[in-house]
Order: structure tokens, then sequence, then C-alpha cells
């Protein structure tokens, strides 16, 4: 995944774990406001270390200055359940990995919508 994005042109930024990206993000202690965000989408693993994916994604959904930020969830598990669940919470896709080629075309269509919206 961070190849393509990488080969999309697309500035990359990692976290090994849910707490990390909660700290990059700054929602660990967010009513912080009028702050401008750091990134255009998030795509997280549904199955990390310390936060599952679904539990960062409410997080960036509740949060004022992050709430319009595409959230991307990937997962080997293909639980019908668990991904309805993350499509309701807001999540703008649910892909299963092994990725496909469709999925890529599917976050690159998602980066570009975002970048319109924002007026980049």
């Amino acid at each position: 995944m961070e190849k393509f994005l990488k080969n999309c042109d697309c500035q990359v930024t990692t976290a090994e774990n849910g707490a990390r990206a909660m700290e990059y993000l700054s929602l660990e202690n967010e009513p912080r406001k009028s702050k401008k965000s750091k990134v255009n989408m998030i795509i997280t693993d549904h199955s990390m270390p310390k936060m599952t994916g679904y539990e960062l994604l409410k997080k960036v959904k509740e949060s004022s200055t992050m709430k319009d930020i595409p959230v991307v969830i990937e997962s080997s598990d293909n639980i019908p359940t668990l991904i309805k669940k993350c499509l309701e919470e807001g999540a703008k896709e649910f892909m299963l990995k092994p990725l496909q080629q469709s999925d890529k075309q599917k976050l690159r269509s998602h980066l570009k919508e975002f970048q319109q919206l924002i007026g980049k």
C-alpha cells in the first residue's frame, strides 16, 4: 500500500499502531479548534495493536477538525457485520486484503475527490 501511494506521488506517513496514529493526528486530547489537518486521507488496517481501525475511525469522525477526512479500512477479515459497522460509522471504503487493482483505482479516485473538495 505504501509503495502504491508513493508511486501516485502521495506523501505517506505511517504509524505502527492506532495509538501512534492518534498522536500524529493530534486526536488524543482533541478540543483544539481550527487546526488544519495534516492529512487528506487515512488508510488503516482494522486489526492493529492498542486500537482497532474501527476505534480509530470513530475518533476521527468525532473530531471537529478531522471528521471530513476520508477513512479507508482494510482487513483480511471478510466479516459482513464488521464491514457494515465500519461503513455505517463513516468509513469511505472497507477493502479486503489482498488489495486488487480495482481497490487501488478507488483509492486514487477518493484522493482526487477529496483534493477537489478542499481546493487543492
